[in-house]
């Protein structure tokens, strides 16, 4: 089919991968090539279908807790980061552990701990359930407060309100973050901000790059998957920079050909967990429908990377063995 005329792509930039994603599903990759199958992982290694079916089939397992992995096994902690008890927990069942928890979140953990150290009220403003927000919350839960949300700061109270501090979980709309931090501030005048911003940097570039192209898009298609909290913010803010409509999709085969009804400009991007190939997919599949013009809509340059993980450049299968030897002789001291 040929390019229709006032028919074209709006192609965001940046999208897809950040720098953390890029080093958890690389630590995932190496560490098989380094340990062979299986390697457990507790909880999605990343928020995308795609990465986890593709692991999973190099010999990834993938785990609700970490009390499913057996003991002498190696067990990898997610990019979104673990509580403190979930390290105790691998520790008591005689694991091995990688952690591929994103640095930037890592921030976030010990800004919450300096701030609890220090006798502060911490509000966390992040989403109920998220694995990021359990993390964080378990680094200080006698000090932290959930605030999903502007329409939870009326229920907030804290101890002493010249003490108290916001904090955030990383994926969130820099809007609604923003929202409800005015909001925080209207009824704790002297509440303080971190340091520095907790939004990932990726999180970021991508709504700004949505919000340049919405203005102009009839449609705008976000590749991602409906458990990443990047993915669903940037349909919400397609929305909100002007799109008529917004989408969210796994692959290009859950397109509806009716989305295109009226349309001559679709935005197309990605969340911060999305592999390229599965844009490219997109791309392929508008242009077999007259879409074949493709515009970047460049926002920001990208170019932070991140270290693997340090546990990587010692042998766990090892360490997992002594861990294993050890609990024997501590349950049969004689040796019997």
């Amino acid at each position: 089919m040929t390019a229709s005329p006032g028919r074209r792509v709006l192609l965001a930039a940046p999208r897809g991968y950040c720098a953390g994603v890029d080093r958890a599903v690389i630590a995932v990759e190496k560490a098989l090539e380094q340990y062979g199958a299986p390697v457990y992982v507790r909880h999605e290694i990343v928020h995308n279908k795609y990465v986890v079916q593709t692991l999973e089939k190099k010999g990834a397992i993938f785990v609700e807790r970490t009390e499913e992995v057996p003991p002498g096994n190696i067990v990898m902690f997610s990019a979104h980061g673990v509580a403190p008890t979930v390290h105790e927990e691998a520790r008591h069942g005689r694991l091995a552990t990688i952690d591929a928890t994103c640095p930037l979140v890592t921030k976030v953990h010990k800004e919450a701990v300096r701030f609890a150290n220090d006798d502060y009220d911490i509000l966390l403003i992040g989403h109920e359930g998220h694995e990021e927000v359990i993390g964080t919350s378990g680094e200080a839960p006698d000090h932290i407060q959930l605030v999903d949300g502007p329409g939870d700061v009326e229920k907030v109270e804290v101890r002493d309100p010249s003490k108290v501090v916001w904090l955030s979980q990383t994926t969130l709309s820099v809007d609604e973050t923003m929202e409800t931090v005015d909001a925080l501030k209207e009824k704790f005048p002297q509440l303080i901000s971190p340091p520095s911003d907790d939004i990932c940097y990726a999180t970021q570039n991508r709504q700004l790059a949505v919000k340049q192209m919405g203005a102009e898009a009839d449609l705008v298609i976000v590749v991602g998957s409906r458990n990443s909290s990047n993915s669903k913010r940037l349909v919400e803010v397609a929305k909100l920079a002007g799109a008529r409509e917004s989408y969210l999709v796994d692959f290009a085969a859950e397109i509806d050909e009716a989305w295109l009804e009226g349309v001559s400009t679709v935005g197309v991007t990605s969340g911060a967990s999305v592999p390229e190939v599965l844009v490219e997919e997109v791309l392929e599949w508008l242009a077999q429908r007259g879409f074949e013009d493709v515009e970047i809509v460049k926002a920001a340059e990208e170019s932070i990377t991140f270290s693997l993980p340090k546990e990587l450049r010692r042998d766990l299968r090892e360490e997992a063995a002594a861990l294993i030897a050890e609990r024997t002789r501590a349950e049969d001291p004689a040796g019997e």
